[in-house]
């Protein structure tokens, strides 16, 4: 068997990682096309894989340019298709779906973005690809009739206690405290980002105050470049150990979505500060059902101090959202396993989950 995957998110690839390496013991033949997105390559080449970035240049964030850089991807992946000839085609870029429907391959396309977050993509992908493979909590709009739920979360690929745990060692070499937050920025550049607000520089200096009176110490992570006066606080290490000291964190305030879902993962408080609250069904369960998260829009940003006050007066914080972790844990299944089979007997095992989706529970 030959599979090409195709990442252009960091998510993603950490999404899959684990599955590729247990796909490739048991004999599969994987190759891997990227583009430059945030520390993806870094992440890639850190972990030893072989791939080949197709688009050198991070793409700008016009709707002009984001067209631009879907037309290049269809010209760049095509050749390599043909010479490849693999059996399956994954990713959740629309390129691949609509190449692999022209040249009759199988097709898979993830993701756990619902249907109306992502429209554009989506028109640009379902109608063309074999199957959705997401959560059961997403929409997928009319294509339900191609979707593939599982009970977990695409986080849950490389955050699951069966494929990620703690390593004190790596909180040691970089002397973190035992009371510190983390703020997430991220640069909102996506399709679906267009009119979307989140933290600004006014707002980031109330709350690193609100959190320093408490004495936590204060880091910034970034996607982009950050302003001058918060350099003090930026963090400062190894992009593959960011889960690792994500996992040790006692909060994280941000306006990233995906990071968001990560922290409810590893049982970390989290806030987002983002025009997404309360528009995205993954979020939505982890918030609404477990309590792991918590979505603030940005017209209301009191709430988001007072939801900072309340959590502070929770007794045993960390205790307490560790049990609402193991509680979503063991709602879910493993999703790395129910991957592995899934990819590895294609297109049966779809059969089977059209037939029987509580199959899945076997990888639990």
């Amino acid at each position: 068997m030959k599979i090409l995957f195709y990442f252009g998110h960091p998510a993603q690839y950490l999404f899959l990682r684990e599955t590729m390496i247990r796909l490739k013991k048991k004999g599969v033949n994987i190759k891997i096309l990227i583009k430059t997105k945030d520390v993806l390559e870094e992440l890639l080449s850190k972990d030893g894989f072989e791939y080949t970035n197709i688009l050198l240049q991070e793409r700008g964030k016009s709707k002009i340019l984001i067209a631009l850089s879907l037309l290049k991807r269809e010209l760049k992946i095509l050749p390599i298709i043909i010479k490849y000839k693999p059996d399956i085609l994954i990713s959740t870029d629309a390129p691949f779906a609509q190449l692999g429907k022209l040249l009759g391959i199988h097709r898979i396309t993830i993701t756990e973005d619902d249907y109306e977050v992502i429209k554009t993509l989506g028109k640009l992908t379902y109608p063309f690809t074999e199957i959705i493979l997401c959560p059961e909590v997403c929409e997928v709009g009319k294509w339900g009739h191609k979707k593939v739920g599982y009970s977990g979360y695409m986080k849950l690929g490389y955050l699951h206690p069966n494929v990620f745990s703690k390593d004190k060692t790596i909180i040691k070499k970089y002397n973190f405290s035992d009371k510190y937050v983390i703020i997430r920025l991220a640069k909102l550049t996506a399709h679906h980002d267009f009119g979307i607000k989140g933290i600004d520089s006014t707002f980031v200096l109330r709350i690193i105050a609100t959190f320093e009176k408490q004495s936590y110490r204060v880091y910034i992570s970034a996607e982009g470049e950050i302003e001058e006066q918060f350099d003090k606080y930026l963090l400062q290490i190894n992009s593959n150990e960011m889960h690792q000291v994500l996992a040790s964190a006692s909060f994280l305030i941000c306006d990233s979505q995906s990071m968001s879902v990560e922290a409810a993962m590893l049982g970390v408080p989290s806030i987002r500060f983002s025009s997404f609250a309360g528009r995205i069904s993954v979020l939505e369960e982890l918030e609404h059902k477990y309590q792991l998260t918590f979505g603030i829009k940005p017209d209301k940003p009191e709430l988001l101090f007072n939801k900072i006050k309340e959590l502070f007066e929770l007794p045993n914080l960390k205790e307490e959202f560790q049990d609402r972790r193991k509680k979503m844990l063991k709602d879910k299944i493993d999703v790395t396993t129910f991957m592995v089979w899934l990819i590895k007997n294609y297109p049966e095992s779809v059969k089977i989950m059209k037939k029987n989706p509580d199959y899945q529970y076997r990888f639990k």
